[in-house]
């Protein structure tokens, strides 16, 4: 009976595993103006040429030593990528609610999108680089989004 219960439960263990889930991952960024007035870039912005991070990757070797230097910031340069327009937080007036409305609508777009595509809504994450007081007048409002779906 021990056997036959062992054997049931490496033979669970190989099914779970041939089953496993493999995950493609992709990442949509937000970056929306608070520079005032209006005059700031806000975008979402897609990658569509995937790169590879390992081609970038050193190691060091006493903690010291790197190779990064033989890595070229150029080469990771991607350029082919999705652009879509975003309006800016802040108008003439001020802050702009109109704007914001409409971000909300044209974000939800691109989320509705890359769900009927087949991936699903895994993370957010957010961050602000905001105005650092008077004469700086620039700042902006970063959301990365990650969607996963499964490999086929």
């Amino acid at each position: 009976m021990k056997k036959l219960l062992l054997l049931f439960i490496i033979a669970c263990g190989l099914f779970i595993d041939a089953n496993a889930q493999s995950y493609e991952y992709k990442v949509i960024t937000t970056v929306e103006s608070i520079v005032p007035m209006g005059i700031g870039r806000s975008r979402i912005i897609e990658e569509k040429s995937p790169i590879d991070a390992n081609a970038f990757t050193t190691e060091r070797t006493d903690g010291k030593k790197s190779k990064q230097k033989d890595v070229k910031r150029s080469d990771a340069k991607v350029s082919l990528f999705a652009e879509t327009k975003l309006l800016n937080f802040y108008s003439i007036a001020g802050i702009n609610f109109q704007n914001i409305a409409s971000n909300d609508a044209l974000i939800s777009s691109k989320i509705n999108s890359l769900i009927e595509q087949g991936y699903e809504l895994a993370f957010v994450t957010s961050g602000v680089e905001s105005d650092s007081g008077k004469g700086d007048g620039k700042g902006i409002f970063i959301t990365r989004f990650i969607f996963k779906k499964l490999k086929q």
